[in-house]
């Protein structure tokens, strides 16, 4: 399917966005700094977009978009409980996060999709909690872990216990360390004897 001239006008107001937030942060980020990284116009990016918490709000519902897929992708596969889940954390994060992780506004940035995009954030946290429930569940059922809880619950403790990883850690490489201890502690804990 071919991709029409506003979608890839879109995609670089968005990755423009993207770089620029990260760069500068999203309080000192102008709609001009925006559109000079697109390589057009201010109004231009006004065409597709009223202001950057617009452009925000975009890109927490990519980010959302991406991770579900991501997470489905990772648990139709067949491995070991203790590698799913390392792979889903790692494909959970995936690039958007590790992004704002690395600049030095991070932290900024992850208040900023609080305040900015809530509701979108919560509607993504919800779809992410139905999968991580549903590969639990299954999983129970074939008899592969023994859930102390519901799915629900079990799946509710891991995204808490992960918005917690990314909001303490310091670096990328620090993160990714803390998500593959969390998957060996969470996948042992939850393997059936």
């Amino acid at each position: 399917m071919m991709r029409d001239a506003t979608d890839s006008r879109q995609d670089a107001i968005l990755q423009s966005a993207l770089r620029v937030f990260a760069t500068y942060g999203f309080r000192k980020t102008s709609m001009n700094d925006i559109a000079n990284g697109a390589g057009m116009s201010r109004p231009a990016v006004y065409q597709h977009y009223k202001n950057k918490d617009e452009i925000f709000r975009r890109l927490t519902q990519i980010y959302y978009d991406q991770a579900a897929d991501a997470l489905a992708t990772v648990f139709s596969a067949h491995r070991p409980v203790t590698e799913t889940l390392h792979h889903a954390f790692d494909a959970q994060v995936g690039d958007m996060v590790e992004a704002l992780l690395a600049s030095p506004h991070g932290m900024e940035l992850l208040d900023t999709g609080e305040r900015t995009a809530a509701d979108i954030k919560q509607t993504g946290e919800d779809r992410l909690r139905v999968l991580y429930a549903d590969w639990l569940k299954q999983q129970a059922e074939h008899g592969r872990i023994d859930l102390p809880d519901t799915p629900e619950q079990v799946a509710d403790v891991i995204l808490v216990a992960l918005k917690g990883l990314k909001t303490t850690v310091s670096s990328v490489p620090q993160l990714r360390a803390r998500l593959a201890a969390f998957a060996s502690l969470i996948g042992r804990g939850l393997e059936a004897a």
